[in-house]
């Protein structure tokens, strides 16, 4: 049973890759019944019924997998955030962070309109790039028709299956032009009135660019914690996980406890104030969430 991977899904149809061509299938009737559905970026086998016509048979474990947008086996997430036009939302970034990190994808922070800031702006948005860093994550600044964008990109790209995601109206069409020149996505003019942009993306589908595969998707502008549970928050923190194990309570949420190895560094600055409060705010949501039945 030939074994590839499926590229591309649209109106029903699943375009698997293998050794150089794509294969146009159907899923099983089985997997229905199951409540499964395959989803770009899935391994599978498949059973080849015409020329190039397939069924496919058998979906591989995944290493993780998203609904919104439908995909799975992600390396990495280039989040792309705006420095100004819309101004850079730091509790928009985190949740973009926690939820990467509860499904062990790699985020990596990408600031564009660069161009756009005054010395006031880059001093504060210099302050916040080396706070990320900090705390491990890769973080890079562009603009429009930057000259040295290529150079930033494509180490990134490379042997990796990545996805964009992001704020509404901060350039992910742009990037994925300049990326990809061939794709020619529309690029949203922000509405003064609403403050957002426009995407139209209709399908996911997995591109070779780079040496990797980027999915260009429909845009995905917001992450719920909707598969979370509260003890598992901190953990999506990397700056708390460092320190963890320091707190009294092996079990310790790093809200009400006494001798909270979190708490004090909030305390002492070491952990940033602004990340402690997103780390509350989150927490009382996922507390609040109505169960699921």
């Amino acid at each position: 049973m030939p074994t590839g991977q499926i590229r591309k899904a649209l109106s029903g149809f699943y375009y698997v890759y293998d050794n150089g061509q794509l294969i146009t299938c159907r899923g099983r009737g089985v997997f229905r019944n199951r409540g499964e559905s395959p989803l770009v970026g899935d391994i599978v086998d498949y059973k080849v019924e015409g020329e190039n016509d397939g069924t496919i048979t058998v979906i591989h474990e995944r290493k993780n997998s998203l609904v919104r947008p439908p995909i799975s086996n992600i390396d990495q997430a280039i989040l792309v955030f705006s420095v100004k036009e819309p101004d850079f939302n730091t509790i928009l970034l985190d949740r973009f962070l926690v939820v990467l990190e509860s499904f062990h994808i790699e985020p990596i922070i990408c600031l564009t309109k660069s161009d756009l800031l005054d010395e006031k702006m880059e001093k504060t948005i210099s302050q916040y790039i080396k706070e990320y860093e900090q705390i491990g994550y890769k973080v890079l600044m562009t603009f429009k028709d930057d000259p040295q964008f290529d150079d930033k990109i494509t180490p990134l790209l490379e042997g990796k299956t990545t996805v964009l995601a992001g704020q509404s109206g901060v350039g992910k069409s742009t990037l994925l032009n300049t990326i990809l020149p061939a794709l020619n996505l529309k690029t949203g003019v922000i509405s003064d009135a609403l403050g957002r942009g426009k995407h139209t993306t209709r399908h996911v589908e997995l591109i070779e660019v780079c040496g990797g595969l980027l999915a260009d998707t429909p845009g995905f502008s917001s992450f719920e914690f909707e598969l979370m549970e509260k003890e598992e928050l901190s953990s999506c923190f990397p700056e708390f996980v460092e320190i963890q194990d320091e707190c009294k309570f092996r079990a310790c949420l790093h809200v009400n406890e006494p001798k909270c190895a979190v708490k004090n560094a909030v305390e002492i600055g070491s952990i940033k104030d602004y990340r402690y409060k997103h780390y509350l705010q989150f927490f009382n949501e996922i507390v609040e969430r109505k169960p699921r039945y």
